[in-house]
């Protein structure tokens, strides 16, 4: 978890490079893979509500999740703000088209398949920054519980739920990794959310530092996933 503190710096950092809080985590992610043995040209997933921009679906009750793919160059060895400006402009472009469906951009690609293996990246960043829901029942205390399926549909997700204070100012940041056992270590795991919990302090603290510089904790002889 970040503390409030931790978020506020972090945030300012982004919007100070024109970058929203997203954007950070997504090329702090791309940092701690790189360090990893992931490769410099990533794929993480990113779901969004996909209620399409005219309205039609705005006041519709339903499901209406679509997943973006969103690709990060981290070629050259950039600096954290180099990083991030590139994540910055792929994520824009890529939700501009976020109402196309992920269903028919598997269909035009075409991408070869594996049996058990989600098209084009098997990692998922997700931000839950919407106002929690609230339940009042006369005579009742009620609250609202975030249950988890205890199955991970891709090989890792990262799942950050951002959390504002009363007067709106940063409140926390909570990181959640639900991943396969069968395809990621545990060891590689609680690296994984030490490097990038420590990736984002030390981007938004030294952001014209090299992401190969930037002081992080050296990853697991196996990493996992990453590596392959």
């Amino acid at each position: 978890r970040l503390d409030a503190a931790a978020h506020a710096r972090l945030a300012d950092a982004a919007q100070a490079r024109g970058a929203t809080l997203f954007m950070a985590l997504h090329a702090a992610l791309v940092t701690a893979l790189l360090r990893a043995g992931a490769g410099p040209d990533t794929a993480i997933g990113a779901p969004v509500a996909a209620r399409a921009s005219d309205g039609d679906v705005e006041d519709v009750v339903g499901f209406f999740v679509n997943l973006l793919v969103l690709r990060a160059d981290a070629s050259g060895d950039p600096t954290a703000a180099e990083l991030l400006a590139r994540v910055r402009d792929t994520d824009l472009a890529a939700f501009a088209h976020q109402d196309v469906p992920f269903e028919q951009v598997v269909g035009a690609l075409n991408p070869a398949r594996r049996p058990g293996r989600q098209p084009f990246t098997e990692v998922v960043l997700a931000l839950q920054n919407n106002a929690r829901a609230e339940v009042a029942l006369p005579g009742a205390e009620t609250g609202v519980e975030l249950v988890r399926t205890g199955s991970a549909r891709f090989e890792l997700l990262v799942d950050v739920s951002e959390s504002t204070a009363r007067d709106g100012t940063p409140g926390g940041l909570t990181l959640t990794f639900e991943y396969r056992a069968e395809a990621l270590e545990e060891s590689f795991v609680a690296w994984l959310a030490e490097a990038l919990q420590q990736a984002l302090e030390a981007a938004a603290g030294a952001p014209g530092t090299r992401v190969s510089a930037l002081a992080l904790p050296e990853p697991p002889r196996r990493a996992g996933a990453a590596d392959r």
